[in-house]
């Protein structure tokens, strides 16, 4: 009975002993995280949605509507940034799209007032219904593209060049 109840305590005794390391035997960047993060590749998004459309038709673009939540929606998170923060988005987005970011967050005062009816408008508009929601218009705000859910993002690339060309 003493060996049953002794064997725990004396595994327990020997993983602390031995699981530990001397911190002056480890590589000064196993110590510290040498990795320096550098900052995302952003796009330039638009301010309101009727500055994307004047723009869209100036420049003669196609205007990619983002519908997002931004404080909670765990897949709106991960494609913003895979794909909105990548070096390949920035490039095809700076030479071809206009963008604006239709965001509906649960906390409402992260987005101002304005911008939230004209969200809430967009929503209406376009029927949007889940979140992440990608579309495109043109510069009369008629929808030429919808994509819904979060896919992989190499899969999005195709997506938006088709309506590239079909501009």
């Amino acid at each position: 009975m003493k060996k049953i109840f002794l064997s725990p305590f004396v595994i327990l005794f020997t993983t602390i002993l031995f699981a530990q390391e001397d911190i002056d035997d480890l590589p000064l960047e196993d110590v510290v995280e040498s990795k320096i993060e550098q900052p995302l590749p952003t796009a330039n998004w638009e301010s309101s949605y009727k500055e994307a459309l004047n723009k869209s038709k100036k420049e003669k673009k196609p205007v990619l509507i983002y519908f997002t939540g931004s404080d909670w929606c765990g897949p709106c998170k991960v494609l913003d940034k895979k794909l909105f923060h990548s070096e390949k988005f920035k490039n095809i987005a700076d030479k071809e799209l206009i963008l604006y970011e239709a965001d509906n967050p649960r906390n409402k005062d992260l987005v101002e007032a304005k911008r939230l009816k004209e969200t809430y408008d967009l929503i209406r508009k376009y029927h949007v219904k889940s979140y992440p929601t990608l579309v495109f218009v043109n510069h009369r705000g008629r929808m030429i593209g919808y994509k819904k859910g979060l896919i992989l993002t190499e899969y999005y690339y195709p997506f938006i060049n088709s309506v590239i060309e079909n501009y």
